[in-house]
């Protein structure tokens, strides 16, 4: 208290009584993968597209930490921290950078052929055939013709196609909408352009690119997960406490390479979850390997990803986008894209509501169109599917975790959970060294009360009433005085969170009809 010695009018400032608590942020990514430049194990806060390339450089042709993170922007992420992990090559250049050497391009008529680089394993052979059905030799004298695309002599890809320019069938044009496995371009010029002889040809396989490494030796779990005191690989997210979602994209990559086999794959993506589990504000976004159908993913969930965490949520299928560093269309794993809608969906509707029904932006197709019946078969192991819907596009239609408790089977309710905590956490430092009284714990309940009631006005809160939605109790039965001697202050606080309407049943029933009205 001032000592007042002379007689006046003073004013004092005093503290009120109210210590508003502000909800923290939702939507902060982390992303861990390979890229061409860039600081080693270093986390890199990127705020918008433009600040990756100057960090790291551009897309690389076989790698998706670019992708991710263009995705995650695309989808209505802000805010991400990239740790880039795999070290020089020999030459100086990251291995990330080292691009897959083009084949030799085979000489077809008046065309080029080559194998798209990295598009499949095993040997691709293109043959030329007349047209099924109708004159051969009109077909021939029409310049049309059968391009068949064959891997280890069995057939994959078929096109009719033309050399005229002026058709909608003309090869090149047909070839680069629809092959994933070739490329053709023109060996001669438009008006020398001759129909190739019907001829079967093996393509040169492109050359395959080293594995990624990391000091000279081969990428494996172990740079992934890191160590925190080296602040390297995961490790090095535990002093950013912003972070609330972790995605390896580039896991998949090294995986295609050779670099980690399944195991590995395990190893890592347990390392990511046990991450999220260890800091308890971030839940880990989880890709199945490529190529999978639903029954593989199935089967690779229940044998080999047993994952069982109320911190994890996996995704499936692999979406399509197009990939600017090959001019193509490519397949990634999605959970670049998904962490940017998390972030889309806590903005625009709040982390309470379940980031699903969603448009996943930038997906021009997936890897494999779920049916509901394969949906049936994965929901409920946790699988979250991605599904495009006839005028409504690709949307993701799951919210779950890998959780077998049903108290935290959604990925909403997880994540919720994880916004009050941290924001109480943070809400209530002022509460540290207080006179440990009745005042003091009528403090703490008014504040968070006041924050409770608002999340509950906000629609994150199940009940027709406050007093339905939350309790908070602070008073003498949470702290006897043999807590109080200890220096604690405890302070017990239920919550009713909604859940997603997951399954919408309306029951129709027939009536019968011809009832007088009732005036």
């Amino acid at each position: 208290m001032p000592t007042y010695l002379s007689p006046g009018v003073y004013v004092e400032e005093v503290a009120s009584g109210s210590r508003p608590i502000e909800g923290v942020g939702t939507s902060v990514a982390a992303f861990v993968g390979f890229a061409p430049t860039g600081p080693l194990n270093d986390p890199v806060l990127i705020t918008n597209w433009s600040q990756y390339i100057a960090s790291f450089g551009d897309f690389t042709d076989g790698y998706y930490l670019a992708q991710a993170v263009y995705g995650f922007f695309n989808n209505g992420g802000t805010t991400c921290y990239v740790v880039r992990v795999g070290g020089a090559a020999e030459n100086g250049e990251s291995d990330a950078s080292k691009q897959l050497t083009a084949p030799a391009p085979t000489r077809l008529g008046g065309f080029h052929v080559a194998a798209v680089p990295s598009a499949a394993t095993g040997t691709i052979s293109v043959e030329v055939a007349d047209i099924e059905g109708g004159d051969k030799t009109a077909e021939k004298a029409d310049d049309r013709f059968k391009l068949v695309v064959k891997i280890d002599d069995s057939v994959v890809e078929s096109f009719n196609v033309s050399i005229r320019k002026n058709t909608r069938t003309y090869i090149v044009t047909q070839v680069k909408e629809r092959s994933k496995l070739i490329t053709v371009t023109e060996a001669a010029p438009a008006g020398q352009l001759v129909r190739p002889d019907n001829q079967s040809v093996t393509l040169a396989a492109p050359a395959a690119p080293a594995a990624p490494t990391a000091d000279g030796q081969a990428i494996g779990p172990e740079h992934y997960l890191g160590d925190p005191a080296d602040r390297t690989g995961f490790g090095g997210l535990e002093a950013l406490d912003a972070i609330t979602m972790v995605a390896a994209p580039d896991l998949m990559s090294a995986y295609q390479r050779g670099a980690i086999d399944l195991e590995g794959v395990k190893a890592v993506q347990l390392g990511m979850i046990a991450h999220c589990e260890l800091m308890g504000d971030r839940v880990a976004i989880i890709d199945p390997p490529p190529g999978l159908n639903a029954r593989q993913v199935y089967e690779w969930r229940q044998e080999t990803a047993g994952y069982d965490s109320r911190y994890a949520a996996l995704y499936y299928p692999w979406i399509k986008v197009f990939d600017p560093s090959s001019g193509q269309t490519g397949m990634i794993p999605p959970s670049g894209h998904l962490a940017g809608i998390w972030a889309r969906s806590d903005a625009e509707r709040g982390v309470h509501k379940a980031p699903a029904n969603e448009v996943v932006r930038g997906a021009v197709d997936l890897h494999l169109q779920v049916t509901k019946g394969e949906q049936d078969l994965l929901n409920p192991i946790g699988v979250n599917c991605i599904r495009s819907f006839p005028g409504r596009g690709v949307r993701v239609w799951g919210a779950r975790t890998l959780s077998s408790d049903p108290a935290w089977r959604y990925l909403n309710v997880r994540r919720y959970f994880n916004y009050l905590e941290e924001s109480i956490l943070i809400g209530t430092q002022w509460v540290v060294f207080e006179p440990n009284d009745h005042a003091l714990w009528a403090r703490i309940r008014r504040n968070i009360s006041a924050f409770l009631v608002t999340e509950w006005r906000d629609g994150a809160l199940f009940g027709a009433s406050a007093e339905d939605a939350f309790y908070v109790k602070c008073d003498e039965e949470t702290n006897p005085p043999e807590s109080v001697d200890l220096g604690r202050v405890v302070c017990e606080i239920g919550v009713a969170p909604v859940k997603p309407a997951e399954f919408v049943v309306f029951r129709l029933a027939q009536i019968s009809g011809g009832g007088e009205l009732e005036e």
